[in-house]
């Protein structure tokens, strides 16, 4: 009998995924979880496992092609055996139980949660085994493999039950029925406790490209197409979105940062032998978190349907690393509790990810806060785009010897420029100015901010 192996969910709000690798041709005979087809989405690659044996029949798909969630992939027939309850539509995942609106849940954990969803438990008083392609990055399949650990086993708290890094150190730690710890919370305060206990459906994405309408080209000269790579596409639609429901005002300033640089030059040497290299970027995380402890409405979101502000008791700040493929930026989680050491470590481990592309989608979810760094690149003026569904976004220009008057005479400095992105409807001018300035007090005074450090 044949059976018919099509794209699984693999993700909160991930709806396509775009062919990278096709691993087997018509005519081979596949057993139950070999890698099949290698795909990319949302920023991030993803091995997809068929979840029977038998012979493919019929492959209906080639690299490049984009496929949408439900769509036949691979038709498999011969004397193979289905996996347990295969489904005849669509591969299922793991179920995540949802707290009742009551528990005033309203952080994060491995990925993004809506409001008055829970952690993300798998429904389950003992394992259960998961039914179909284990949603999983490469890198953790890798890694489960390595510790001889069966992912079928393991709860996923990931968007859409997907398993990260962290369940899998569970399971290897707890054991098969291991589940995250529910998170202490404290009362949050009245506007966010009035939080919906699910906020609406967004509206469907924005076309990648605007006008579908366009000239013939080929009229007056030569051209040539190429298809939009999944990353590109991914930019695209987010930052249509961005632009089109975000009123974006940007506010520029300068930082002296003459004796942040020599500061770090002295101390880098000694940083290098622990691991970790103490970046620019590093320093300026560390200032933005100090600067969102004391203005947290630049840490928060906006939610036009319920006409509420939304509050974040968390500080996860995204940091923009260019890559081959495209920008991508990964979160740097709980950054108010980290110091400049930690920083950066993880900022140095998580770009190298990127670069390799290596990242879990889990890794790029959850931002409160964004933070690119464009100096290396030169300009002189920049205006980011917001990170829907942020409010702010932090913008570093090029570090510059300038001549500065100080005590009526003209001397050479370090001097940063700085520009803030913010969501208007959320963010009054004087405090888009203030927040800056906050940043700028804290890069100007290094032991300031190895204090709150």
């Amino acid at each position: 009998m044949a059976k018919e192996f099509r794209l699984p969910d693999l993700g909160e709000g991930i709806h396509e995924a775009q062919v990278v690798n096709v691993l087997v041709a018509e005519g081979d005979r596949v057993t139950e979880d070999q890698m099949v087809l290698e795909v990319e989405t949302d920023k991030a690659a993803v091995e997809l496992p068929v979840p029977f044996a038998g012979v493919i029949t019929k492959l209906n798909v080639e690299v490049g092609q984009t496929v949408s969630v439900g769509d036949v992939l691979i038709v498999v027939g011969g004397d193979g055996e289905a996996a347990p309850a295969a489904t005849s539509r669509k591969t299922a995942t793991p179920k995540v139980a949802t707290a009742p609106a009551s528990a005033g849940i309203v952080g994060q954990g491995a990925g993004h949660l809506r409001g008055g969803e829970g952690v993300g438990a798998v429904v389950a008083d003992s394992p259960q085994r998961c039914v179909g392609p284990v949603p999983a990055a490469p890198a953790v399949r890798r890694w489960a493999r390595e510790q001889g650990i069966d992912l079928r086993q393991v709860h996923g708290t990931g968007p859409g039950g997907r398993i990260v890094r962290e369940d899998v150190e569970r399971f290897k730690i707890a054991g098969p029925g291991s589940a995250p710890a529910p998170v202490a919370q404290t009362a949050p305060p009245a506007a966010v406790s009035r939080m919906p206990a699910r906020s609406p459906a967004p509206a469907a994405a924005p076309s990648v490209s605007g006008d579908e309408s366009l000239p013939d080209f080929s009229q007056w000269g030569p051209i040539r197409r190429e298809k939009i790579a999944q990353i590109r596409k991914t930019i695209a639609r987010q930052m249509v979105r961005s632009w089109s429901t975000i009123p974006h005002v940007t506010h520029g300033d300068e930082a002296d940062v003459t004796d942040l640089e020599l500061f770090r030059k002295q101390h880098g040497e000694v940083l290098a032998d622990q691991g970790a290299k103490l970046t620019l970027t590093a320093f300026i995380v560390k200032a933005v978190a100090g600067a969102l402890s004391r203005f947290p409405v630049l840490n928060a979101s906006f939610d036009s349907a319920a006409s509420e502000i939304i509050y974040k008791d968390y500080v996860h700040v995204g940091v923009a690393v260019d890559t081959p493929r495209g920008l991508m930026v990964p979160v740097l989680r709980d950054v108010q509790n980290k110091g400049l050491l930690a920083i950066s470590k993880e900022l140095k481990e998580t770009a190298d990810k990127a670069r390799d592309f290596k990242l879990d989608i889990a890794q790029m979810r959850g931002g409160s806060f964004t933070v690119t760094n464009v100096g290396s690149l030169g300009g002189t003026v920049s205006t980011p785009m917001i990170n829907h569904p942020e409010v702010a976004i932090l913008a570093v220009g090029r570090l510059a010897l300038k001549p500065v008057i100080r005590n009526d005479e003209i001397v050479p400095r370090k001097i940063l420029p700085l520009f803030l992105s913010f969501d208007h409807r959320v963010i009054d001018g004087a405090d888009g100015a203030r927040f800056l300035r906050e940043v700028i007090t804290f890069l100007e005074n290094p032991l300031n901010l190895l204090l709150a450090s």
